[in-house]
């Protein structure tokens, strides 16, 4: 972005980093990996996926929470090392879908996702994400809405560089304010050692675990389509595309197979990156860069990551209440600028049906895959669009 230099653009860059890190370590800690390797390879999954996209593609790649029940079972069962087998499997299979939608044509995609199914797709991603933020809240709803205050005062009232950066503001000050009630632990900080190496797992293969795994690649391509039109929605581009969903995908794979290289978990775009570009409204891919390498560069520091271990819940709670919100309200704005016809029972009852599966928590067992309600909403709303014929049906 025109105008910003070299000081601004790094705090932009640890704005996204702060947004994403959270979600990021906390996959591994609750799969049995390595935070460090995470970081890793979230970091330079992020560089693959702007190399591919054309550098064109404002998004940060970090650990995928889909993945979760399949790689603690796997990690548990038969090692991590197999864990890793099945993610490069998973990675695969993306690359196998970029294949698909590059043949098939960016229209007849976009046909299967029109704003009626799209729109409340995304809302559901801030809206489904909305209980992960008021739990870390309520450690301290002081701290949280501390944040949630200094993030609007600086949005709204302030002028310059400063309104750019609200997320980050409004974490150092609930930081500031959760010192003052005892709820930073400084020792873990004290404990802490300058460099550190991460401890890279290299991946072995099981049929049983890649057969565990890897089929959670076709719930996940379908929160791929979700967060890259929500990006775009955005950014104000059409990244389906230009450069294209096949590109997209194509990196999320590649960032993926390079994660199970290293014993990291699979990779996805986020939406906590996507609501800081909904905050700030800047949308230049390279502070996304800047973001990919202050992660790597944090994987090694073993001070950086002592020091952001101490960032209460609270704090990263009050943050996301604001970055989840803005996700769901762009879904609305979608429906909106896209002129969606409310008065038409046909888009009324998809739209109704996509919301009410993808919030109502319901979840699909196969042999043992879990497939999420966003992912089973998304599919319904496809195929609903695809089988009711698109004709005037107003209320009277």
């Amino acid at each position: 972005m025109r105008g910003l230099n070299s000081p601004k653009k790094l705090l932009l860059g640890l704005q996204h980093t702060l947004a994403m890190f959270g979600s990021t370590v906390l996959v591994p800690i609750l799969t049995g990996l390595n935070p460090s390797v995470a970081l890793f390879s979230a970091g330079v999954g992020t560089l693959i996926f702007h190399l591919v996209t054309k550098k064109k593609v404002p998004v940060f790649l970090g650990s995928s929470f889909a993945f979760i029940p399949v790689l603690t079972a796997v990690t548990e069962k038969y090692g991590a090392e197999y864990a890793m087998g099945g993610t490069i499997v998973a990675g695969l299979l993306y690359l196998i879908f970029a294949g698909l939608f590059y043949l098939v044509g960016v229209e007849r995609i976009q046909s299967f996702f029109p704003p009626i199914v799209i729109g409340p797709i995304i809302a559901i991603i801030g809206l489904g994400l909305s209980p992960v933020a008021v739990e870390m809240a309520s450690e301290n709803w002081i701290v949280a809405i501390t944040v949630v205050a200094v993030i609007f005062l600086i949005s709204i009232c302030c002028k310059g560089f400063i309104r750019l950066v609200p997320i980050l503001v409004g974490i150092i000050a609930g930081y500031i304010v959760s010192i003052f009630f005892n709820m930073v632990d400084f020792s873990t900080i004290a404990q802490s050692q300058l460099i550190i190496m991460p401890k890279f797992v290299l991946p072995k293969f099981n049929i049983s675990a890649i057969l565990s795994i890897a089929p959670v690649s076709f719930v996940t391509i379908l929160e791929h389509l979700g967060d890259i039109n929500a990006n775009g929605a955005v950014v104000g581009k059409n990244f389906v595309k230009d450069p294209g969903l096949h590109r997209t995908a194509l990196g999320d794979g590649l960032a993926t197979v390079f994660a199970g290289f290293v014993g990291g978990p699979p990779n996805t775009t986020y939406s906590e990156n996507t609501g800081v570009l909904a905050t700030t409204k800047v949308y230049d891919p390279s502070i996304l860069r800047i973001a990919a390498v202050m992660a790597i560069i944090m994987s090694f520091i073993g001070y950086i990551n002592g020091i952001l271990l101490t960032i209460p819940k609270a704090v990263l709670g009050g943050a996301s209440l604001v970055l989840f919100g803005m996700i769901a309200s762009i879904g609305f704005k979608t429906i909106a600028q896209e002129k969606v016809d409310l008065n038409n029972n046909r888009n009324i009852l998809i739209m109704s049906i996509v919301l009410v599966i993808g919030l109502g928590g319901v979840v699909l067992n196969i042999k043992g895959i879990e497939f999420s309600s966003l992912s089973i909403a998304a599919f319904v709303g496809i195929v609903l669009n695809k089988i009711i014929p698109e004709k005037e049906n107003k209320e009277d």
